[in-house]
């Protein structure tokens, strides 16, 4: 019976210490600013990709990927505003700025796929006037690299990652015209 307790109190110590994967944003505050928002469509924004980052991924993780989609967009199906995948298990920030291609920003062997914009890269909130729509930016901790290009669509980015997901963390970001 003693080993039996001691085996309890070793398994809850354990699980007390046990970290949680978490994303944060030193630029986030709940809501998008004027330097997030897409330029173009009425909107008159920055379109520059917030910068992130995360702690404590689980063992075993291979590589990173990160989205940004809005559930609320008037679609039917959401609206996919950043999609990239392949980041380097040692990279644990994205710069602001990351999500544009032309700045170099990103880490080697990452890749940005086509969002709902029809091309690769961040594409930032531009919601239609009236409701605040959530964004859900997702950091993924991988078990693999994914055999993709960046002329995968999202839904197919989406499958894979499901299949190849240790764990998630999200926050929200709120946009409204």
């Amino acid at each position: 019976m003693k080993q039996f307790f001691f085996l309890l109190s070793l398994m809850v110590c354990v699980a007390a210490q046990a970290q949680t994967f978490t994303l944060r944003s030193n630029e986030l505050g709940g809501q998008a600013t004027n330097r997030q928002f897409f330029s173009g469509f009425g909107c008159h924004g920055d379109n520059v990709s917030p910068q992130l980052s995360w702690t404590d991924a689980p063992a075993g993780t291979q590589a990173f990927a990160v989205t940004m989609y809005d559930k609320d967009a008037p679609t039917g199906s959401g609206f996919w505003h950043w999609v990239v995948f392949n980041i380097p298990a040692n990279v644990l920030e994205l710069k602001s700025g990351a999500g544009d291609a032309s700045k170099g920003l990103l880490p080697a062997g990452a890749i940005q796929s086509v969002t709902d914009f029809g091309k690769p890269g961040y594409g930032g909130p531009c919601p239609p006037p009236g409701t605040p729509h959530q964004y859900l930016i997702t950091v993924y901790a991988l078990k693999n690299k994914l055999n993709l290009d960046a002329s995968a669509s999202p839904a197919f980015v989406g499958f894979n990652l499901h299949f190849n997901m240790l764990a998630e963390a999200s926050i929200v970001m709120y946009g409204q015209q």
